[in-house]
């Protein structure tokens, strides 16, 4: 829509579509029926007119049929935007588990992103043509919100939680990016650009940046530097449980109740540990909050993820079995 139409963003997008097609439908549903209301309305007002000052309008009992059709045909609208509105939802909801991550962190007044393998941005984001893309979002101060309007999306970015955000680029380019929520003074000045790259050119943006070493990196050694590995160790014997294998997996709590292990979990276990106590063992562990910056607590929840689950000793082969001598 955006190539020929100069009022709409492109579409560059795995959404762009989806969105524009169900917009379109309310806005084409929005003029039918307002066009429809108007007419109606000066067709009654002329054909029903009081045409003298004696004249006594008729009284009116009612139609069942009438009242049917315009009770069914309304809910039947309302039926198909909701399932159409929920569809597209729920596909921008659910990203595929092969989506690249990236970290973003709203600050007044600039995006600050930072790849898995350590290359850090400021108010510009590289991605690569084809590929998901995962967008973990927090914020440092006040309530954000990434928007790019070329691809169809916005999430906010909340301080004090993670949120996501993923797509799909289609088109290389550079598109524009937002901050779609008042946050300061200089909002208006919150912008940059997202640039999408072909497969190959992205490895060598990649290659060509500033070697920093990776998010999981980085999080050991804060993991290290804050002393997280004297309870969390890993041979289980800590204060605290092992975070080795627990991304992803259930945790049960003190509580009875069973949570699952995502970056939203990590990030309050850090910043509020008391919320959730793992089954067996003692509150014990000091809050993080104004300790470490959301920068930081990304990278620590990075490397938190990095933690595989402990590979198995191999077991040792069974021992042949004795061969039967043979006779001579």
């Amino acid at each position: 829509m955006g190539d020929t139409f100069p009022l709409f963003p492109q579409q560059a997008s795995n959404f762009a579509g989806s969105v524009d097609n169900l917009y379109f439908f309310l806005v084409a549903l929005t003029a039918f029926f307002s066009v429809l209301i108007v007419a109606l309305v000066i067709f009654f007002a002329i054909r029903f007119r009081r045409r003298h000052a004696s004249e006594i309008g008729q009284p009116v009992h009612g139609a069942l049929i009438l009242e049917l059709t315009w009770t069914i045909i309304p809910l039947g609208i309302a039926m198909v935007i909701f399932y159409w509105g929920a569809s597209v939802f729920f596909a921008m909801s659910k990203p595929p588990a092969d989506a690249m991550e990236i970290y973003a962190v709203g600050k007044r007044w600039m995006w600050k992103f930072q790849h898995v393998t350590g290359q850090r941005e400021i108010n510009e984001l590289h991605v690569p043509l084809g590929q998901p893309v995962k967008l973990l979002i927090g914020s440092e101060d006040v309530i954000h919100s990434v928007y790019i309007p070329a691809f169809r999306v916005k999430m906010d970015a909340v301080p004090g939680r993670t949120t996501t955000l993923w797509f799909t680029p289609t088109k290389a380019g550079r598109y524009h990016l937002f901050c779609a929520e008042y946050c300061g003074m200089q909002h208006s000045g919150m912008v940059g650009s997202v640039v999408v790259l072909e497969p190959q050119e992205f490895q060598t943006w990649l290659a060509g940046g500033p070697q920093t070493g990776s998010m999981a990196e980085t999080g050991e050694k804060l993991f290290t530097d804050l002393a997280c590995i004297t309870c969390h160790r890993e041979d289980t014997s800590g204060r605290g449980p092992t975070l080795r294998g627990l991304f992803g997996t259930q945790v049960r709590l003190t509580t009875g109740a069973v949570v699952t292990a995502t970056e939203e979990y990590l990030r309050e276990s850090i910043v509020n540990p008391q919320a959730k106590i793992v089954e067996g063992y003692q509150p014990l562990m000091p809050t993080f909050q104004g300790l470490i910056s959301e920068e930081g607590l990304m990278q620590l929840i990075a490397y938190i993820k990095s933690i595989g689950p402990q590979e198995a000793p191999p077991t040792a082969a069974p021992a042949a079995a004795p061969t039967t001598p043979v006779e001579q």
